[in-house]
């Protein structure tokens, strides 16, 4: 009833412009400005992203604060998302989230935005990360995301244990180069060795045509050992390619979408790994606002939202409908499962 309470109050900031508007108290913490904050995207329209704008939307109710601003590109175009990202500055934005999909295009509106007081967090990707090394020449304050080459050198353990004597596999990828990604396909090729050829299959940024994609070169390699894919959507296609194509082999990827789940609770695909997309939006806005109260004293920190391998066994409690997944808009209580507790992969290094 608290909680209740407290969302209803919430929800009565306007969205005017964070200097001339000042929002409710949320929970025992004073009126603030109705501090706007933005999120500058890579795949806007992409299913994976849905919970990361429900993880904003609620941290923005629950703070009493207008929902974040949200877009960039369709179709992962660092020219469209810089343009957004200057938007963002004109409008004197009280935050900036942006996906770092690549090392160069967002070192110049980082440096802007810092320099005109306007604090930056990196999630999802940090620039074009190798071995596991952050991205700190545009300065963002923190990353909030996965440890992506780490989680793929994780992909690149979990093929060798389903396919131990090695051989010709795929591995798609929407979009090569790209740092939210392209991370992932080199640390699995750096612990697969030299008994597996290792196909990278571009598939695209939308969505639409992934699934050709995969048809037209599993089509073509009938005799390929295993299919993978280090994107959401590459993945959640690869059961229905893999059924198109009349093959049965070892698959997986990454991302919790609905298809995903439902192909591995249905046998289609052996595993995926999740990377928790609700945090990806919740945890920068509840940073932002926290850098924003405290006079800049309390700053954001880097956080990785995780890595953990969902497959049949351990399906069940991401395959209920739930706005934590994007499975449903709708708000509601989730109950955990009983019994023993296990710590996701660590990808983080000590």
């Amino acid at each position: 009833m608290a909680a209740s309470a407290l969302l209803t109050a919430c929800g009565s900031s306007t969205g005017s412009v964070p200097s001339q508007a000042a929002t409710g108290a949320a929970a025992n913490f004073p009126a603030t400005p109705a501090w706007q904050f933005w999120f500058v995207n890579h795949v806007t329209t992409n299913p994976f992203f849905v919970p990361t704008q429900y993880g904003f939307q609620d941290a923005a109710a629950l703070l009493g604060l207008p929902t974040p601003k949200w877009g960039g590109s369709q179709t992962s175009l660092a020219s469209e998302m810089v343009s957004y990202f200057n938007t963002a500055i004109s409008a004197k934005a009280a935050g900036i989230a942006y996906a770092g999909i690549d090392a160069t295009s967002f070192t110049t509106p980082v440096k802007n935005a810092m320099n005109a007081g306007i604090p930056v967090i990196s999630y999802n990707a940090d620039g074009l990360v190798k071995k596991g090394v952050p991205d700190i020449g545009t300065n963002r304050l923190a990353y909030v995301g996965q440890a992506l080459y780490i989680s793929g050198q994780q992909l690149g353990n979990k093929i060798k244990q389903l396919i131990p004597g090695g051989g010709e596999i795929a591995i798609f990828i929407a979009t090569p180069g790209s740092g939210n990604i392209q991370p992932r396909y080199d640390g699995a090729v750096s612990v697969l060795g030299s008994s597996f050829t290792v196909h990278e299959v571009a598939t695209g940024a939308a969505t639409g045509q992934e699934l050709s994609a995969e048809k037209a070169f599993l089509t073509g390699h009938k005799t390929i050992k295993g299919a993978f894919a280090v994107d959401a959507g590459s993945t959640e296609l690869l059961g229905q390619a893999l059924g198109s194509s009349g093959l049965t082999v070892p698959n997986g990827g990454f991302d919790t979408t609905p298809t995903t789940l439902s192909n591995i609770q249905g046998g289609k695909t052996d595993f995926t790994i999740y990377q928790d997309p609700y945090l990806q939006g919740f945890l920068p806005t509840l940073q932002f606002y926290l850098y924003n109260i405290s006079g800049g004293t309390i700053s954001p920190s880097d956080t990785d939202t995780g890595l953990t391998f969902i497959t049949k066994s351990n399906a069940k409690p991401y395959t209920a409908s739930s706005r934590f997944q994007g499975s449903t808009s709708a708000q509601k209580y989730i109950p955990r499962p009983s019994g023993a507790i296990t710590n996701p992969v660590a990808t983080t290094s000590t």
